[in-house]
């Protein structure tokens, strides 16, 4: 943390800054609400709160626009209100999170933390701010676990060195001295993936970490949730009493204003449904044919600055990544161009998979230059995904219904509630371009939004050692 903002918070000398290797600095602007500096002393730029994390879905990683995951949203809304800049790093493991803090070179700790005898010698716990279910997950078609009698003599899988190994290690000392498991290696493998592949009957999993992990193994299902929850809370260095107390003040006020729970729902891996069996055909193309074709998305994103994962996101719905794919209306080729569409961007043949590609990611650039720079991402991102299946002036359209009707023509939100009126006779006669389909542009946003999210998970940016920078609101 930077030397006034320690001082702020009565701490002695600083320690230096740490630079990780490699690392990426990504700005973000978060929150739209004015900062509350809860201490009596001012804080001035460039004051700097340093949250150390892991790379995971439930805690930090890189989105298509910028850092996501729930630590990320908790970290970002705690510094808002300190009315700091938050520096947010990941680092491999857990032991190298307890350096960080035993250091003093990071200023919390936060990464679904259940606080064990290690974290206590690292640093000081907060108080727990959430109780998350331990669920048994099995494979679908095989008879469903009710209770905690079912699995004592099953084979049982469970990541090494987990707080769920360490449940049911008390589970085996107090009223289930039969019970055994499988271990996984500490960070390399998802015990779910056991129950999958049928070398576990159950496994034990956090809740929040299986509404990710079960859209990447759609066989398994939910069982039933253990009596007791895992507690989660921050750990803060040592020598930052108003800092710990700041945390604890924090927590409980966005718990009672149901914040908290607003943001666990936002950062949920069940923010969308996903279909079982389209989960799965996913799950099965991106293992064998997404490959074939992952370097011309990474080309293309790298000529036009977009997200790889969000082109071949569009290429997903558009072909399936099938190169020979031709739609009814003549579009052909991965990203379905038009023979028009190919023409202008001096496409001369569609099948051939690089320059369809590129030509898609062109045309998806020239649609997000339409849309107005002034709306904030991921609104606009959304806009343009829409444009792209639909068309700008149909977009444009059911902005202008969403203004007409009283709401924000900037919000994705309140504008996909105005596409599907384009379809309506009452709404559609009062715009310029009339009727449109305008429920399909709002589904086919969905499921961009689906295969992204699964794209991310399954092949994350390399983020290890790349940081998030956030700068406290003016």
């Amino acid at each position: 943390m930077h030397r006034r903002l320690r001082h702020a918070f009565g701490v002695g000398r600083p320690t230096g800054l740490l630079r990780p290797p490699l690392a990426i600095a990504v700005l973000a602007l978060v929150g739209s609400c004015t900062p509350r500096p809860p201490m009596r002393e001012p804080f001035h730029s460039p004051a700097e709160l340093r949250v150390v994390t892991l790379n995971s879905p439930t805690s930090y990683y890189l989105g298509p626009n910028r850092a996501e995951g729930l630590e990320f949203s908790l970290a970002s809304e705690f510094a808002q209100r300190l009315g700091v800049s938050l520096y947010m790093y990941p680092v491999a493991t857990v032991q190298a999170m307890q350096a960080e803090i035993a250091s003093g070179r990071a200023d919390i700790a936060a990464a679904q933390i259940t606080a064990d005898a290690a974290w206590r010698e690292a640093g000081v716990p907060a108080d727990v701010y959430e109780h998350i279910p331990q669920i048994v997950v099995y494979r679908r078609g095989n008879a469903r676990p009710r209770d905690a009698i079912q699995i004592e003599s099953a084979r049982l899988s469970v990541r090494a060195e987990s707080p769920q190994e360490s449940l049911l290690e008390r589970m085996k000392h107090t009223v289930a001295p039969a019970l055994s498991w499988i271990e996984t290696a500490p960070r390399s493998a998802d015990p779910v993936e056991d129950v999958e592949n049928g070398e576990a009957q159950y496994a034990l999993v956090d809740a929040r970490e299986f509404s990710f992990s079960h859209h990447l193994y759609p066989d398994v299902a939910e069982g039933f949730a253990l009596s007791d929850g895992r507690p989660v809370q921050w750990v803060v260095r040592r020598g930052a009493p108003r800092l710990y107390a700041e945390v604890n003040r924090f927590f409980q006020d966005i718990t009672q204003s149901g914040e908290l729970t607003r943001l666990a729902d936002l950062s949920s891996g069940d923010s969308h449904e996903f279909g079982y069996e389209e989960s799965r055909k996913f799950d099965e193309l991106a293992t064998s044919r997404l490959p074939l074709y992952r370097s011309l998305f990474e080309q293309a994103a790298a000529k036009t600055g977009l997200d790889w994962r969000l082109l071949a996101a569009i290429a997903y719905q558009e072909s399936q990544w099938d190169p020979s794919a031709r739609s009814p209306n003549g579009a052909s080729g991965l990203m379905m161009l038009t023979a028009g569409t190919a023409q202008s961007l001096g496409v001369r043949d569609r099948r051939n998979a690089r320059q369809n590609v590129l030509a898609g990611a062109r045309y998806f650039l020239e649609v997000l230059g339409k849309i107005p720079e002034r709306i904030p991402e991921p609104d606009r991102m959304w806009f343009a995904v829409a444009a792209y299946n639909v068309g700008f002036g149909h977009l444009e359209d059911a902005r202008v219904l969403t203004q007409i009707r009283g709401e924000n023509p900037d919000s994705w939100t309140d504008v996909r509630r105005q596409l599907p009126l384009l379809a309506n006779e009452e709404w559609y006669q009062r715009v310029k371009r009339g009727y449109c389909r305008g429920w399909e542009p709002v589904q086919y946003v969905e499921r961009i939004q689906r295969f992204l999210k699964l794209l991310e998970w399954q092949a994350p940016a390399a983020v290890a050692g790349q940081a998030t920078r956030v700068q406290p609101e003016a």
